[in-house]
């Protein structure tokens, strides 16, 4: 049995290249060599400043400092997103963070909101959430609830500069020993025997080895596609939106701990809060939108003077037919895009790093293995496609690409569980899917798709009980959003970034 090191060398660097680079740096502590080949030369698309909590549990398993790792990235907050204008023109809701309401038994929350909302006992969703509160208050507090033992600690996730953070990790992982070679990758050379991965040979005349190889190249997908013809399944017959348009703004006074997705006559604009500005952008549809009439209607929606020209981003929704072929896993752009609607681009970096991490192959990685990597990354997928669609599918907007998206068949496991949900407000959770049960609790009723029925244990409760049963939860929620401090107050506190961003 070789002692030598397992060499694992990373192709690209970006948001991608340096989170796989120190994990790998940190977890993988001896017995492997760690490269990461990047040119200075390529750009990143580095619009992923929007995260959701699983990234906590990242940055902790890394022993990352969280009010330095802020400062070092200009973050701030995120308790929820906003969408206004989706289910139609006026309409807006949140997808919170944390818990809505309390399951009393085994009876969950979302069957007595139905029965309470069907008999005029309550109106809205929000303020049955924690989050929901916090986040249209402008407040946040760290830790456990201060004013009820019953309530939950309020969960939460960031905004921050993707490519600062890309930098805070590259200094990470080159202090555990992570090697950076500079230079654009000029040619693939393969091993004549099985067609794995030999080396990459760069412009300046080097050549870097490895025994497996992580793709981080981006949308080209230089390792994976280009030279191992993995295959991609194109999901735009579902979401055809295929442009992108982003551009920082000066930071407004709208210093908001959540962040905001606003849909348009084609797609969707986001803004993203951060320190030392505003992230905006424009996602549409080119064949119901110019780029043109985009770029106006980015730039008309700022609320502050832009400090670039809007960037294009040009993408194909889906997925690698196969992430994992012989030696080279894709990671990032590189195995699939998912419009960032629900902030899931950095989150499926996050979950790829620790699949490959539990499936760590020696020098001879089975097919079982391979087979077993890439069955979890297309549930992964698929079921994150599923919940972005119920977003475009349950919609009264008029516009053409709206009813299109309404007119359009959907996958038949989304399908399925619309019917659950219509019927008598089932919502069931399959494996380890991403979006919890609340998570689509809060979308569907968002997108007005109220059930007919509930639970029957949910009309066992009396009219007054119910109602009691519920003003209570509001309650609760409000007293303990009423302590929070201001989201700005809280960022200056215990994070503020410097004035200027080191190079």
């Amino acid at each position: 049995m070789s002692t030598d090191p397992i060499r694992i060398t990373i192709a690209g660097g970006g948001t991608a290249g340096w989170m796989v680079a120190a994990a790998f740096a940190h977890f993988l502590e001896t017995g492997f060599e760690i490269t990461l080949v990047e040119s200075d030369e390529i750009g990143t698309v580095g619009v992923g400043e929007a995260t959701i909590p699983q990234i906590r549990l990242f940055n902790d398993a890394l022993g990352l400092d969280e009010s330095q790792f802020l400062r070092a990235t200009q973050g701030t907050y995120k308790l929820a997103i906003e969408f206004v204008d989706w289910h139609k023109p006026g309409a807006r809701y949140m997808h919170a963070f944390g818990d809505v309401g309390r399951d009393v038994g085994l009876l969950a929350f979302q069957h007595n909101w139905v029965r309470a909302h069907r008999e005029g006992v309550v109106g809205e969703l929000a303020p049955y959430s924690l989050n929901n509160i916090a986040a249209l208050g402008n407040r946040m507090q760290r830790g456990p609830a201060r004013t009820a033992p019953a309530l939950p600690e309020m969960p939460y996730a960031f905004h921050f500069d993707a490519g600062l953070y890309a930098r805070y990790l590259r200094r990470f992982a080159e202090a555990r020993g992570v090697t950076r070679v500079e230079g654009k990758i000029t040619d693939v050379a393969r091993n004549g025997s099985n067609g794995d991965i030999a080396s990459l040979a760069l412009d300046n005349g080097l050549k870097v080895p490895g025994d497996l190889f992580v793709d981080c190249t981006g949308f080209r997908g230089l390792l994976i596609e280009e030279t191992l013809n993995a295959g991609y399944d194109d999901w735009t017959h579902w979401l055809p939106c295929n442009r992108a348009l982003a551009v920082p703004s000066v930071r407004s006074d709208d210093f908001t701990p959540y962040t905001r997705s606003t849909a348009h006559r084609a797609g969707w604009q986001w803004r993203i809060p951060l320190q030392h500005r505003t992230g905006n952008g424009i996602v549409y549809s080119s064949d119901y939108m110019s780029d043109d009439e985009a770029a106006a209607r980015l730039l008309a929606g700022l609320d502050g003077a832009p400090l670039a020209e809007p960037r294009p981003i040009h993408f194909v929704t889906g997925k690698r037919r196969k992430f994992w072929k012989a030696n080279v896993i894709a990671v990032g752009l590189a195995s699939g895009f998912m419009e960032p609607l629900e902030s899931t681009s950095i989150h499926l970096i996050q979950s790829a790093i620790q699949r490959i991490l539990k499936l760590l192959p020696g020098r001879r990685p089975t097919q079982a293995e391979r087979d077993e990597f890439n069955r979890q990354s297309d549930f992964e997928y698929e079921r994150i496609r599923d919940f972005i669609i119920l977003h475009y599918r349950a919609n009264e907007r008029i516009e053409p690409f709206w009813v299109a998206r309404r007119r359009q068949a959907i996958p038949d496991t989304l399908a399925a569980k619309l019917e659950l949900w219509r019927g008598n407000a089932q919502i069931t959770r399959e494996h380890e899917e991403l979006f919890s049960e609340v998570g689509w609790f809060q979308v569907l009723v968002g997108q007005g798709i109220i059930p007919t029925g509930n639970h029957p244990i949910a009309d066992t409760i009396s009219r007054a009980d119910l109602a009691e049963y519920m003003e209570m939860i509001e309650r609760l929620n409000r007293r303990e959003v009423a302590q929070m401090a201001q989201h700005d107050v809280f960022v200056a506190q215990h994070c503020p970034a410097a004035t200027e961003v080191a190079a």
